[in-house]
């Protein structure tokens, strides 16, 4: 009888030796491939347990679905929505390794490129390529007026809050937290450097800044003079003089692949048209880079009233006190478009 009983007992705990043994294997061996091609996981918003593990199959990245399952609820991973974001896995990381990962939350940043744009529209497709939230999403929360109002911008002057930079954000960061983050960065920016009071100096406020230098952004590619394109600039809002600006006819027409400003464009009845218009648009023509914003804040002290394209494919300027100085420079000008067949 006890020969018996000893037996049941040692085939019982020989049998949970082996369950054990079997659980332990499920937790601390690798399960997902020493071969990862990729080590990214996007887990979507709302996403629920099973399509998060379809997601790590699908994309190679999980050796056994049974075991993964079985320790994701032995460790409390499985929710009714999994804990969303981007998250960067390594190669033969154990489920407990993994599920110990994804469910911390510690997620791989993604960088949202900024540089060029003339609307807000052109913001939210830059964004929505790289976070999760959609261009959609994005722009209805961009023409907001509540909303935009709340936070100091009207329709005209919203793309003067975006700083052409790179940004880190975490890859599940919606529309408002997209905004909010760009209005954080914005309030850094202007608080860099002394811009917020070189702006107050100038009796500017920070959008004006912005517009002027969304006009210095499309008239010159040339860093090394736009401070004194700035400059000419400003000369004509002292002197009160209309600003005259081709970039702003060219965006008032939205001809954008325009080589030659023509009568069609200055005689173009739009706020926007400094031709028809005093003073500064309504509102940025584009984004400005911080090399533009930094050139009025900083610009040229002269006496430049007019500049002109030089005759040549340099993109540089000449500039001129005076109109019969400027209009000498304008007669080369035209003169040199008319050899290049350059007639639109």
């Amino acid at each position: 009888m006890i020969k018996k009983i000893l037996l049941t007992l040692f085939i019982i705990g020989t049998f949970l030796s082996f369950f054990l043994w079997g659980k332990y294997q499920s937790i601390s061996s690798p399960n997902v491939p020493s071969e990862l091609k990729n080590k990214i996981v996007e887990i979507p918003t709302n996403s629920t347990f099973p399509e998060v593990l379809n997601s790590l199959f699908k994309n190679s990245q999980l050796i056994d679905t049974v075991s993964f399952r079985e320790i994701a609820e032995l460790m409390n991973y499985k929710k009714a929505n999994m804990r969303p974001g981007r998250f960067k896995i390594e190669p033969s990381w154990s489920n407990r390794s993994l599920i110990r990962h994804l469910r911390a939350g510690k997620q791989a940043p993604v960088k949202v490129v900024l540089n060029t744009g003339r609307f807000v529209e052109d913001i939210a497709s830059k964004a929505a390529k790289t976070i999760e939230a959609d261009s959609t999403d994005l722009v209805q929360l961009f023409h907001n007026q509540s909303v935009i109002n709340s936070k100091g911008f009207n329709n005209e002057t919203l793309i003067s809050l975006f700083i052409p930079n790179t940004y880190e954000f975490f890859w599940n960061t919606n529309a408002e937290g997209f905004l909010n983050k760009m209005i954080k960065e914005h309030k850094s920016f202007w608080k860099k450097n002394s811009r917020e009071k070189k702006a107050a100096a100038m009796n500017l406020s920070k959008e004006e800044v912005y517009t002027l230098a969304s006009i210095v952004e499309r008239e010159t590619r040339a860093n090394s003079e736009k401070p004194r394109i700035a400059g000419v600039y400003l000369n004509r809002l002292k002197k009160g003089m209309m600003l005259q600006a081709d970039p702003t006819a060219v965006f008032a027409t939205r001809d954008f692949t325009a080589r030659r400003v023509l009568n069609k464009h200055i005689n173009f009845d739009s706020p926007y048209n400094t031709y028809k218009y005093a003073g500064l648009p309504p509102g940025p023509i584009s984004m400005a880079s911080i090399s533009s914003i930094d050139a009025v804040l900083n610009s040229e002290n002269h006496e430049y009233i007019f500049f002109c394209a030089k005759a040549d494919n340099s993109g540089l300027h000449s500039f001129a006190k005076t109109l019969a100085g400027h209009n000498r420079n304008a007669k080369k000008f035209r003169s040199w478009l008319n050899q290049q067949r350059i007639l639109n």
